[in-house]
């Protein structure tokens, strides 16, 4: 028997515009998560953790006939977690870090459904052409790069800060649909719906 009803456990934009460019139909419902890193993990399981604990956080507040998506997305360079920045300082360290070479993305994406629990990662490449101190300056007063993972958002400003990606579009916006889709397949949540 297939869920019922799908929740996304993100107020994410982005997360919400991948669903619906795919046709999938639910609700949201964010799930209010610390996202605090600890050394004593990989960033691979940093991000399947918090993916895992945010579907099942808000999975607790449903029966069984919901199933619960839960996703969280991170840039790594140089084995350093790059997450959203706390400050202008913040997102030229990481940016001006990124400058001229390659970074990696991961998201984790969960899916918890009853006593079902699906986790899966993806990891995409990405190369950064030269950024100067000047043009990170005026990427922080757009207001972009404040609430994006790694100071950047791909589909947006940060965009001409891309030279190439070597993986998943989908995955460096912050929900990768290429493993999403055969994990909704093994559930039964349907897509191309309108």
């Amino acid at each position: 028997m297939n869920p019922a009803q799908l929740v996304l456990a993100s107020q994410s934009p982005r997360r919400k515009q991948l669903l619906e460019q795919i046709g999938v139909q639910f609700i949201v419902a964010p799930a209010n998560v610390p996202e605090v890193y600890s050394a004593t993990e990989t960033p691979l399981e940093y991000v399947q953790r918090l993916a895992l604990e945010k579907a099942s956080f808000i999975a607790q507040q449903y029966d069984d006939s919901v199933a619960v998506l839960g996703a969280d997305t991170i840039g790594v360079c140089d084995g350093r977690v790059l997450e959203k920045p706390t400050s202008l300082a913040d997102a030229k360290s990481m940016l001006l870090a990124m400058s001229g070479r390659d970074h990696e993305v991961i998201s984790a994406v969960a899916v918890v459904w009853g006593e079902t629990k699906l986790v899966n990662t993806s990891t995409t490449l990405v190369t950064f052409r030269s950024i100067s101190e000047s043009e990170i300056e005026a990427y922080w007063r757009t207001g972009e790069p404040q609430d994006r993972s790694g100071s950047y958002a791909i589909q947006g400003y940060g965009g001409v800060f891309v030279e190439k990606i070597v993986g998943s579009y989908s995955n460096v916006v912050g929900l990768p649909i290429e493993i999403l889709v055969p994990m909704f397949k093994e559930i039964g949540v349907p897509i191309w719906l309108r």
